[in-house]
């Protein structure tokens, strides 16, 4: 995130906290309120007789500006423990005592704080209309704050309406606001510190940015994106069911949703074809000793689903790759053989928690086109090359290869923290960029986000809203070798460890239809779109020829269809529209006599009349072409 935007993102979260005193409880207690890539956000827990709801963010919203208007000061000040924890008891902020009680454990002496200010003079006109407590206990404050002499002179003439300890960057004063780039957004719920056994607390949201154009272009946005749901389109268009008998985080296909993913399941099969991945399959169940083995029992232990057997415990596979190192183990390969790659795309299954799980974007039953390549340090760029060039064209089919980026993700300074070797880690981190470089990808260096047993490649792709989403991986993996002792035979005859890497190209089919809806809103192109053709007759007499249509179409694998039933002929083209068809083919008395068909496109809304071969020939060519 830029400074320029940086700043007033999160000088306006202590804008939030202050209005939330002044306007509606003067005794929340403050959690964090830092600034995120769309604005900000404060943690509050409200007094027992103060309810915060949507409703009264306008009101806050209000004292906001009013702050903003108000053209108070940022200034810094650095405290002492003691000092630090006597204002936080008069401020009765208890969750700030964990902070600063943490800093100082960890060797902190100083702890700088922000302090907004206004003319002392205009306090009372300014501050009229405040709630009483908010007065009272920044009078305390300020009287506190004049006693001592370091910041008595920092301080005259002015009185302080709120103080928060803070190190991030703030404006010099709220005159840096623009007013009416802000507004607040949303409510929401979170745990202290991220940490379920700690206190729940509300959540208020802000939206901030550069300008008010750029504000109003994002809430139309965020309009749009409300419209392109995909709990909202699947529900529609019969995509896909969760159902509480079932269990949340388990979403069922049906068969509209089902055609979908085989399409997508196809199409990558396909790029892989000339690729020489050879197709494995592994057990959904498995003992408790292959993730001791492969340490996943320690990262993924809390989420991971247990099975009790008659005589064993077994878990519901978390991810696939502990497997592949068994089937790599059980053959002899000599150097001659590698790489060896293996594909599979398989469900695994994590215990998400509840309030995580979000229709198909977050579940717990994963479905990943999972790949495995085991190779010589020598041969990573090649082979990461071929996965980039897989990515490329799978991308570039969906419409989403413009504008996205990749973050080449390597170790930091402190070289301990990481297994293996410099030489092994140099190569990995080298073959990764020298790939990355003649792939010619928009990749940026980001230290210290590599685990400490591989660097990796994360691809960010944006949708037709230009929503940024994860979507694909490449990870060069040192740690599983070692851990399964696995080996080849070298030309010396010696016994060569390999390095794993691990791919995905959708990183999961749930997750990649869900941003798929979202990104087509559902108008799916003619080779996704679960029906291809609705037939619809003007009149009942000429079913017969809409259906030796239909026959045509489906022998050519088209996924064609009638709608013979009672609706009127009006309804019937609505209801083909709801549907979102890609083609609504009106056949009356003129089509069955010439033989044609009158066409309405839904994405384009073209209408036109054409011969059924030119028509057919014209699908199958999107169909074959995968065209948008």
């Amino acid at each position: 995130m830029e400074e320029a935007i940086l700043k007033p993102r999160h000088s306006l979260s202590h804008v939030l906290a202050q209005a939330v005193q002044r306007a509606l409880d003067p005794l929340a207690k403050l959690g964090i309120g830092p600034a995120i890539d769309t604005g900000f956000y404060y943690d509050f827990i409200f007094s027992e007789w103060v309810e915060c709801k949507e409703e009264q963010l306008k009101e806050i919203n209000k004292m906001m500006v009013k702050i903003v208007k108000e053209t108070q000061n940022f200034d810094r000040i650095d405290l002492t423990y003691t000092q630090a924890k006597e204002i936080i008891t008069m401020l009765g902020e208890e969750f700030k005592i964990d902070l600063i009680n943490e800093f100082k454990a960890e060797g902190e002496t100083v702890f700088s704080y922000y302090v907004n200010t206004i003319p002392l003079a205009a306090k009372d006109s300014l501050l009229k209309g405040s709630q009483e407590w908010y007065f009272t206990k920044y009078q305390k404050i300020n009287e506190y704050l004049n006693a001592n002499k370091a910041f008595k002179k920092a301080l005259e003439g002015r009185f302080v309406t709120f103080i928060d300890m803070c190190e991030w960057p703030h404006v010099e004063g709220t005159k840096e606001i623009n007013p009416d780039a802000f507004k607040l957004d949303k409510i929401a719920w979170a745990y202290w510190r991220g940490n379920e056994k700690n206190p729940m607390m509300t959540r208020i949201y802000g939206l901030a940015f550069e300008d008010k154009n750029a504000l109003k272009a994002y809430i139309e946005m965020m309009e749009e994106a409300r419209k392109r749901d995909h709990r909202l389109i699947g529900k529609q268009l019969k995509l896909f069911t969760i159902s509480p008998l079932v269990g949340a985080g388990f979403p069922m296909l049906q068969p509209n949703g089902m055609t979908i993913r085989k399409e997508i399941e196809d199409y990558l099969r396909e790029l892989h074809k000339d690729k020489w991945y050879q197709r494995v399959w592994t057990p959904h169940l498995c003992k408790h000793d292959l993730y001791i083995t492969s340490w996943h029992i320690n990262k993924y232990g809390d989420n991971l689903f247990k099975v009790k057997g008659r005589d064993e415990e077994f878990f519901l596979k978390p991810m696939n790759c502990p497997h592949h190192m068994q089937i790599f183990s059980d053959n002899q390969f000599s150097y001659r053989d590698m790489p060896v790659r293996y594909f599979e795309p398989a469900t695994v299954y994590r215990d998400e928690k509840t309030g995580e799980l979000w229709g198909l974007l977050r579940v717990r039953a994963i479905t990943q086109d999972d790949g495995h390549l085991f190779c010589r340090a020598s041969q990573i760029e090649e082979e990461v090359s071929t996965i980039v060039d897989i990515i490329k064209k799978f991308f570039w089919t969906m419409g989403m290869i413009d504008n996205y980026r990749v973050s080449l993700s390597v170790r930091g300074e402190d070289r301990s923290k990481y297994l293996w070797s410099d030489d092994v880690w140099e190569k990995a981190e080298w073959g990764l960029e020298k790939a990355a470089i003649a792939n010619n990808l928009p990749f940026k260096k980001i230290l210290w986000e590599a685990a400490f047993y591989w660097p990796k490649l994360d691809f960010m792709f944006k949708d037709c809203l230009w929503r940024e989403w994860q979507l694909s991986t490449i990870q060069c993996d040192f740690n599983l070798p070692e851990r399964f002792d696995l080996s080849f035979m070298n030309e010396k005859g010696e016994k060569e460890r390999p390095v794993v890497i691990h791919r995905a190209i959708s990183w999961s089919l749930e997750r990649f239809m869900g941003v798929m809806i979202e990104h087509f809103a559902g108008a799916f192109p003619v080779w996704l779109a679960p029906q291809q053709i609705k037939l619809v007759p003007v009149a009942e007499k000429f079913t017969d020829y809409a259906k030796q249509v239909e026959k045509e179409m489906k022998e050519k694998w088209i996924r064609a269809s009638v709608d013979s039933g009672e609706d009127s002929f009006s309804k019937k083209i609505r209801n083909a529209e709801i549907e979102k068809i890609p083609y609504i083919l009106i056949v009356g008395e003129k089509e069955e006599t010439t033989k044609t068909l009158s066409i309405r496109e839904y994405r384009s809304k073209k209408q036109y009349e054409i011969g059924i071969t030119e028509f057919v020939d014209k699908c199958l060519d999107e169909i074959k072409t995968r065209s948008l």
